[in-house]
């Protein structure tokens, strides 16, 4: 709930001038205001938007593809990838930052096997905040853009995950805390392979971690990297909720996947080919 990590979060309008300003809870628990009384509304659902209100046309994941991705995620198919994402994470992690939450699938791993841990989910789209929300009870949900800068107070989190979403390598190193740790998932070139074809779905970069590093490597330094890879038996019924739920469910002919989709047996092999690599933030990395 916001309650639990109210104290960690940033008033986007003082952080845009360069101004660390805390929130808090005003008269009632349907509105945050910062010390220079700039005020954000709480929705019934929990969550709450700290956006300066210049990040673009981008809203991130529509309402559809939240329901098809909580679909997916709730019969079990990427909790593999869940559990890589948990034991990357060190166990004494007290503030765990998911950057990309989504559902909140992947932080509710984390903080289910950390009683005492609490999380902060950011996302830019407020159909995954509002589902985020009710994930979990340690977490906090926030609609936020990361290229507009992160609404979290700086060094106050021991762990940042970030799985098959954007990164800002200098947002990451300003709110990690000393020794803070970096998890990201990346996709490899065999992710889904078995689908591309025949449903024309958007194919994944070649050497994708390499140039991840590389883009990371001014502020964090590499700790480990784990390939993860697997097979899933998925229906026409999972494959429709799982293109739904991506980035080609904006590209393409619908009609025309729909029939491709229909000509495929009813229960395929596809595989999951994911690298969960870790990072820790340099000692002279600046803030």
């Amino acid at each position: 709930m916001l309650i639990d990590v109210v104290d960690l979060l940033l008033c986007p309008q003082c952080r845009a001038r360069d101004v660390e300003s805390g929130v808090d809870f005003g008269d009632t628990d349907r509105t945050l205001l910062c010390d220079r009384g700039h005020s954000f509304d709480v929705a019934r659902q929990g969550y709450v938007g700290l956006s300066t209100g210049d990040g673009g046309k981008f809203t991130g994941d529509s309402a559809e593809m939240i329901a098809a991705r909580d679909a997916f995620l709730g019969k079990g198919h990427f909790d593999s990838i869940a559990a890589a994402v948990s034991h990357a994470v060190p166990s004494d992690s007290e503030v765990v930052l998911d950057v990309g939450v989504g559902t909140g699938h992947y932080l509710a791993a984390v903080l289910d096997a950390r009683p005492d841990a609490r999380g902060i989910g950011v996302d830019v789209s407020k159909f995954a905040a509002r589902r985020a929300a009710r994930s979990h009870a340690r977490l906090g949900a926030v609609v936020a853009d990361i290229w507009s800068g992160l609404p979290v107070r700086t060094a106050s989190a021991s762990a940042v995950t970030c799985v098959f979403s954007p990164r800002n390598a200098g947002e990451f190193s300003r709110v990690l805390g000393t020794d803070g740790v970096l998890v990201v998932v990346t996709p490899t070139a065999r992710h889904q392979h078995e689908l591309r074809g025949p449903l024309g779905l958007i194919g994944v970069e070649e050497n994708k971690t390499r140039r991840l590093g590389e883009s990371l490597s001014g502020l964090f330094e590499p700790v480990a990297e784990s390939p993860l890879e697997y097979s899933m038996t998925l229906s026409r019924k999972d494959i429709e909720t799982l293109i739904g739920m991506g980035p080609s469910a904006r590209h393409g002919d619908p009609e025309a996947r729909s029939a491709a989709l229909a000509q495929l047996p009813d229960g395929i092999e596809v595989t999951a080919s994911v690298t969960v690599s870790t990072y820790r933030r340099r000692a002279n990395a600046a803030s």
